[in-house]
């Protein structure tokens, strides 16, 4: 299969993750916590049953990582590529009734995220990149491509974790910008803000990991924005000892 193959499987996969979460949200559900007492639901079991057993079967040789199964223990080995799928990016936000939670397919080669489909289920949309070819939104509408904008000199637009609103850390990084306006919400869906020119900055200082990222980061970097390892301010990197990644920050493009 060739990457533009890998991506509408991915694509197609996040659409029946999607409908399937849909259907258990309008029938009402439990949420647990799981060991590390982050939430689950039975909507982030079927999203992932759905995805986990499409890319196995599409594509056999490609190892998956996904959230679900590494809380449960199944953990592949070591692999140049892999998937890493996060069936309900922001359960907290999809248990509360929001609706700011995405499906996250990723596909990861060499350390580096090639690929993803972000799908938003609430609003039938999804956001799909293969970095070095471009990013698009399908939507009811159709597709479109979508584009990272360059930084506005009147003041950026700063989107933010919303559970992380008060974090003295993020507030003392944003005093050294100018600030035109600050939005928090959940999930992977703030990349997708950037990558279609609607905000310009998305910095993380909590914890997040690996399958959380590295769709909506593949998306980014395609529609020409960034995903930097606070630290080095490299390219955020995967394949990394317990899937966890280090603080990072987002930006559209011609930083």
């Amino acid at each position: 299969m060739t990457d533009t193959d890998l991506l509408a499987l991915a694509t197609s996969l996040a659409a029946r993750a999607g409908e399937a979460i849909l259907a258990v949200r309008a029938r009402g559900f439990a949420t647990t916590n799981k060991a590390d007492n982050s939430p689950v639901t039975e909507a982030d079991y079927a999203a992932e049953r759905i995805i986990a057993a499409g890319l196995r079967q599409a594509a056999p040789n490609i190892p998956v990582v996904a959230e679900e199964e590494i809380a449960a223990g199944r953990v592949p080995e070591a692999a140049d590529c892999f998937w890493l799928v996060d069936p309900i990016d922001g359960t907290r936000e999809f248990a509360a009734g929001r609706d700011d939670f995405a499906v996250c397919i990723g596909l990861v080669r060499h350390g580096v995220p090639v690929l993803g489909a972000v799908g938003q289920p609430a609003t039938g949309a999804i956001f799909g990149g293969l970095v070095g070819a471009g990013a698009w939104r399908r939507d009811a509408s159709g597709q479109h491509a979508i584009s990272a904008r360059a930084r506005p000199q009147a003041g950026i637009e700063v989107v933010a974790s919303r559970h992380y609103a008060n974090d003295t850390t993020l507030a003392a990084y944003l005093a050294g910008f100018n600030i035109a306006a600050v939005k928090n919400m959940g999930s992977a869906l703030k990349f997708t803000l950037l990558a279609q020119g609607q905000a310009d900055l998305y910095p993380r200082f909590g914890r997040t990991m690996e399958w959380d990222t590295a769709a909506a980061q593949a998306v980014l970097e395609a529609a020409g924005g960034a995903v930097l390892n606070f630290e080095t301010m490299q390219p955020l990197r995967y394949g990394k000892p317990g899937w966890e990644n280090p603080h990072f920050v987002c930006h559209g493009k011609d930083w």
